[in-house]
Order: C-alpha cells, then sequence, then structure tokens
C-alpha cells in the first residue's frame, strides 16, 4: 500500500524553466494572442492601447513626482523614454531628437521572445510614449517603422511631436494633452 509520502516528489532542486516574469510574459503573450485571434489585430490592438493609456498616464506622474516637475521638457520626456523602458529590460535608446521628433531605437523587447508575432503588445509603447509625450509636450504621433513583434529584429520608433496633415494615420497614433 502506498502512503502519502510515498507520493511526494521534491520538485524544488530541479532545473525548471519557469518563475514569475516568464509566468507573466507567457500570460500575456496568451491575452493578447487570443485577442487577436477572437477579434482581430486592430481590435486587439485598441484594448490594449486602453491598457496602455492607463499604464502612461501612471508613469507620467510617477516621473513627474521623481523630477519634481509639473511639466518635462522635450529632453526630459527623452530621457524617461528611455529610463522607463530600460527599468523593464528593453534596451531603448536615444537616436536623435529635435523640436519635431523624438527618434528611439532598441535591440531588447521588455516582453522578451514572448513578443514574436503579438504586434498589438506594440500598442503598450505606443501609448505610453504618445502619452508622456502629449501630456508634457501637447502632442505626440507615434510611428512604430520597426518592431522585434513584426520579426524586424529591433524596434525603430519615432515619436512626432508636431501635428501633420500630410501623415498616414493608418500606420500611426495621435495623442494629445488631455
Amino acid at each position: 500500500m502506498t502512503t502519502p509520502a510515498d507520493l511526494t516528489v521534491d520538485l524544488a532542486d530541479r532545473d525548471i524553466p519557469l518563475e514569475r516574469d516568464i509566468f507573466l510574459r507567457s500570460l500575456i503573450r496568451w491575452l493578447s494572442g487570443t485577442l487577436e485571434d477572437v477579434v482581430g489585430l486592430n481590435e486587439a490592438s485598441g484594448f490594449i492601447s486602453v491598457v496602455g493609456q492607463e499604464m502612461g498616464t501612471e508613469l507620467n506622474d510617477l516621473y513627474h513626482g521623481l523630477l519634481e516637475r509639473e511639466t518635462l521638457s522635450r529632453e526630459e520626456v527623452a530621457a524617461v523614454l528611455v529610463d522607463l523602458k530600460r527599468r523593464i529590460q528593453g534596451d531603448f535608446f536615444l537616436v536623435e531628437q529635435d523640436d519635431e521628433k523624438i527618434v528611439l531605437g532598441n535591440t531588447t523587447c521588455p516582453f522578451g521572445e514572448k513578443v514574436l508575432g503579438r504586434e498589438s503588445l506594440c500598442m503598450m509603447t505606443s501609448n505610453v510614449f504618445g502619452l508622456i509625450a502629449a501630456e508634457n509636450l501637447g502632442y505626440g504621433r507615434v510611428e512604430l517603422k520597426e518592431t522585434i513583434a513584426r520579426g524586424d529584429g529591433r524596434c525603430h520608433v519615432v515619436v512626432h511631436l508636431q501635428p501633420d496633415e500630410s501623415a498616414p494615420l493608418a500606420t500611426q497614433r495621435e495623442y494629445f494633452k488631455g
């Protein structure tokens, strides 16, 4: 006869690739994939945009408090965008900035390999960047020229700071001060 003690399996010393970060990134991957499959990429991007807007507001408030400012300059906005992605294990860097735009590159997505094929997750970046730009500089239009999610191997993001009537809004999102 087997006793409960005989049925105990010790897994603590086993090398199992599972911890909170991997679990949560996998969860987000499957949630976004399910949304994309059920309602389509555009609608899934819309749902994730709502979450990104909330995250953007929270992060904007956080940096305002840390920097003790009500409004951030363009240089500070660029620094915040790079810093917040660094803190969540992205590898964003400033390519260039001027009065019309902030251009960022990236070689490592915070979602890691879990972002591949999940373009809707890029709405987190778009909304966080766009909201922070708009709230501090009055306007932001985010153009995701290249993304790791699409298989480009890197991200190339342009945050436009001036409206442009000729810009193809089908591939970009606009953000205005709330």
